[in-house]
């Protein structure tokens, strides 16, 4: 629980981006947390909670404290006849919690196999892929006031959870660090494999009778044949939120762009994938110096190596712009810009 002073935090976020951080600690326990911010040289200064960097952008050094979550540990602490509950530490890298479910045979998160990043970082933003989010099966999370150093526990309704949203990225944003999070995983399966080419992979990889195993396969031979691996090159996967848009609207731009994919939210709205918005812009493959989008995944924002946060955040924003010249629909960041 050692204070390090400007600490580069180059190999902490999967763009790569070379910027430090005044100071930081990692923590590895509830208390040592606590102890933390009892600190007086922490009290008055900005603090950023880091899990794996895989949803960050850096523009600039950060000027305050980097935390980084090192709470690990999956324990079954429930089960009633259709359910086990697992608690696993904020520090717990995802797809090895992905995993440790698939080897206990329970189900629920193998349509989110390969996402990058840590359990306690996956409520923040409600992390989905494929027809399945968090929210669902999601059972409750402990979090630490960074003022009080109070723990408070979170049920499901308390999270707020809304597409790549909760109430950590809104009213309570920087305000609690995650440190264990409880999931509710079926002991019988239910299969979701209508979302994306999951169906295709199956079939692909002949199989008849899918499993929990064979689907986080197949998503896993997906991920990987479209987006690029941040230990080689660096990204923060998919760049922007898939946008809602009211059913009219849709109705009429599908008139002038009849190949415009959909997915119904409700009757009244429906989902654009913004990676199809994003091509027909022109920007799939498009290399600008050392930083780019991905020529696989137009979602996918790319550091080539050496570039700075500032090129990437301000390529971003020109995307938004020519999608909302064009479409006339604003895309928002997933990935969050400091």
């Amino acid at each position: 629980m050692q204070l390090q002073t400007d600490f580069s935090l180059k190999p902490f976020n999967t763009f790569g981006i070379d910027v430090k951080a005044k100071l930081f600690a990692r923590f590895d326990s509830v208390q040592e947390l606590q102890e933390l911010l009892q600190m007086p040289e922490l009290q008055q200064k900005p603090k950023l909670i880091l899990g794996g960097g895989s949803n960050l952008l850096f523009t600039k050094d950060f000027d305050g404290v980097v935390l980084q979550n090192g709470i690990k540990g999956i324990e079954k602490v429930a089960e009633d006849e259709e359910y086990v509950y697992l608690k696993a530490g904020g520090g717990e890298v995802w797809h090895e919690f992905v995993l440790h479910t698939l080897d206990v045979n329970l189900g629920g998160v193998e349509n989110l196999s390969l996402i990058p990043g840590t359990v306690g970082a996956a409520p923040l933003q409600n992390i989905g892929a494929y027809g399945v989010e968090l929210k669902d099966v999601f059972q409750e999370l402990e979090a630490v006031n960074m003022e009080t150093g109070q723990v408070r526990v979170f049920d499901n309704e308390a999270c707020r959870f809304g597409y790549r949203e909760s109430v950590f990225k809104n009213e309570l944003k920087g305000q609690y660090i995650v440190t264990h999070v409880v999931f509710k995983l079926h002991k019988k399966h239910r299969f979701n494999t209508s979302y994306g080419a999951i169906k295709t992979t199956l079939e692909e990889m002949q199989v008849q009778e899918p499993s929990i195993q064979h689907i986080s396969a197949a998503v896993c031979h997906i991920r990987q044949s479209k987006l690029p691996d941040p230990r080689q090159i660096g990204n923060a996967g998919s760049f922007f939120k898939n946008p809602e848009i009211p059913l009219a609207q849709f109705e009429e731009l599908q008139l002038q762009y009849p190949a415009m994919p959909s997915y119904p939210v409700s009757e009244t709205t429906v989902k654009v994938p913004a990676g199809w918005l994003i091509e027909q812009c022109g920007w799939k493959g498009k290399v600008i110096n050392n930083y780019g989008v991905h020529k696989n995944q137009a979602l996918v924002l790319v550091n080539y190596g050496g570039a700075k946060g500032d090129d990437i955040r301000k390529l971003a924003f020109e995307v938004i712009a020519s999608v909302e010249d064009k479409f006339g629909i604003k895309l928002n960041p997933e990935v969050n810009i400091m």
